[in-house]
């Protein structure tokens, strides 16, 4: 079978001029700041150029050590994190993001997201962000758990189109009107709880999948969602699993088996739904 063209350093264009890594690692959950900066040490070792964070993980400190202690070059990595829902909904959005960079320690940001879309407040907010784009604290500005109604409404008085709308994305869950509005837009769409929050874990047709090629299912799901064409950053604390997560571009997923996995749709999200605004959480950080 052909290889595909897809790498560990694949980028994929921002509307905005710059780019972003297509393959990442998520810290979401990774623990404490101690935690974090070991397990992006590890993906950092195994290849990794793109962090996914926020202020809500708890944990942007360790990412910040990481990257400054690594040796690598700072404009080699891409580093993304999120304005928490708590400093939205009390109007301290400027708080929040100077929150950020203390924790990070980190002359700039290459993405800044909206964590949810917070109602009464998602379009005050990006008008902020939009002033910390021009600034030039942040490279890009995009946001997070935006369904189509979400980015239509914000568009309407938005002087700068997001960067790119990050979404849960695995086989029991695919947006496909969401996706579809944010490519016509230009707007790159990137995968969150790629694995279902590990109900993908044991699932006998995705581990069928896999095992076709020689992988796991969760490396096949990983590689299904990059052949979408959508950004994608798997988490894990276990060096073992953080190397396997990367060994996905030795193979491709015929056009039959993305059909199943297409096939798998349930639209049922694992995570909070972005219309349902009492699911999102407002965690206190301060």
């Amino acid at each position: 079978m052909a290889k595909s063209n897809i790498s560990l350093s694949t980028r994929i264009p921002l509307n905005n001029g710059t780019s972003i890594p297509q393959f990442g690692f998520g810290v979401w959950k990774l623990g404490s700041n101690d935690e974090t900066k070991a397990a992006v040490l590890i993906a950092l070792e195994a290849g990794y150029r793109h962090f996914d964070a926020a202020a809500a993980y708890r944990n942007e400190a360790g990412v910040g050590d990481a990257i400054r202690e690594s040796g690598i070059p700072r404009q080699e990595i891409f580093l993304t994190t999120k304005l928490a829902n708590i400093h939205q909904r009390e109007g301290r959005q400027q708080h929040g993001f100077e929150r950020s960079m203390a924790a990070l320690k980190l002359d700039y940001i290459d993405l800044y997201l909206e964590h949810w879309p917070v109602p009464s407040r998602y379009r005050e907010t990006w008008k902020l962000m939009e002033g910390w784009l021009r600034q030039g604290l942040v490279r890009a500005i995009g946001v997070s758990n935006f369904r189509t109604s979400h980015l239509k409404d914000l568009m309407q008085d938005a002087l700068i189109l997001p960067a790119a709308n990050q979404i849960e994305h695995n086989p029991g869950m695919q947006d496909n009107e969401t996706i579809a509005f944010c490519r016509e837009h230009g707007i790159a769409v990137e995968a969150s709880s790629p694995l279902g929050r590990g109900n993908i874990a044991g699932n006998p047709a995705i581990d069928a999948i896999g095992a076709s090629y020689g992988k796991t299912g969760a490396q096949a799901v990983l590689r299904w969602i990059l052949q979408r064409g959508i950004v994608v950053f798997p988490k894990s604390a276990h060096r073992e699993r953080i190397f396997e997560n990367a060994d996905i571009f030795d193979f491709e997923l015929s056009e039959e088996d993305c059909r199943r996995f297409e096939a798998m749709n349930a639209g049922a999200y694992t995570g909070n739904n972005p219309d349902d605004p009492s699911t999102y959480i407002y965690r206190e950080l301060d």
